[in-house]
């Protein structure tokens, strides 16, 4: 819902509200519709480049590699990706403030947080690194 407006001339702040749902369902299906979208793209603008191998053998539909590394197929995926990461980040601290409070008696548990919080924070960028830092790019000929 979106509000915002001059109503009988008083300024309301812009208010956009999203359900937690709603933002979970995108968030999980943005990888997803991406790597449709590319791969349907790779098919019909791009077949030859994306099914073409070095030892001749016929493809019929292009691999994910090979679709999410062409032009407009490579910047839609990094797209789908970079929005898809930030509620990931904010989930993993969100569950980090949760467990620090649940379990802020016990030292154990509270180690556990910390780790839990790290191995996600390193999935998240593991996650960007390999989608953002080609080696199409970094090792051209």
């Amino acid at each position: 819902m979106i509000q915002g407006s001059n109503i009988l001339g008083y300024e309301r702040p812009l208010v956009i509200r999203i359900s937690f749902a709603t933002c979970i369902v995108v968030t999980v299906c943005l990888p997803l519709l991406g790597l449709i979208t590319c791969v349907s793209i790779s098919s019909l603008f791009h077949f030859e480049d994306a099914t073409g191998t070095h030892c001749q053998v016929p493809n019929y539909l292009p691999s994910i590699s090979a679709s999410i590394s062409l032009s407009p197929e490579c910047h839609i995926w990094r797209f789908c990706i970079g929005l898809h990461s930030a509620p990931r980040l904010l989930v993993a601290f969100t569950y980090f403030r949760f467990y620090k409070t649940r379990f802020a008696a016990r030292s154990s548990e509270s180690t556990l947080s910390c780790l839990n919080l790290a191995f996600s924070i390193s999935e998240n960028l593991g996650l960007l690194l390999l989608t953002y830092v080609s080696s199409n790019e970094t090792y051209c000929e």
